[in-house]
């Protein structure tokens, strides 16, 4: 960075300051001329971005070749990092454990997570759990 704009860009003071002498047109002009030339940075390292991910990918198929791997090879093969596939468990619903039956409606509960209000309130009138049990 030039020196001449590095203590600009760090210090909204300074930048206010060496700005207070332009007019509105002028600050203007400096934005869109600053616009055009932050467009064509992040271009330019987009590019090398790009570039050096075709390096990195050309070594790796090498690589690959070299030891004989195959891309499909590499399918169901899951590292230390890699996820394994969702267990049945996941996204199962539970049974309810738990029943009470208040003014006519009957409330469910499987015993996990937090108490409903209802069961709660059962519980703060002094009655268990194994009062509501599912048997």
């Amino acid at each position: 960075m030039p020196e001449s704009l590095a203590p600009l860009v760090r210090s909204k003071l300074k930048l206010r300051a060496a700005a207070k002498g332009l007019s509105s047109d002028d600050v203007a002009r400096l934005i869109t001329g600053l616009s055009s030339i932050q467009k064509t940075l992040l271009e330019k390292e987009a590019d090398k971005a790009a570039r050096s991910k075709r390096s990195k990918i050309a070594k790796i198929k090498a690589m690959m070749d070299e030891a004989g791997i195959d891309p499909s090879d590499l399918k169901g093969a899951k590292g230390k990092r890699g996820r394994a596939k969702s267990t049945k468990r996941a996204g199962r619903k539970v049974p309810p454990k738990y029943r009470l039956v208040v003014d006519g409606k009957e409330h469910l509960w499987t015993g996990r997570g937090r108490a409903p209000r209802v069961f709660q309130a059962h519980f703060d009138a002094g009655k268990s759990k194994d009062s509501c049990k599912i048997k």
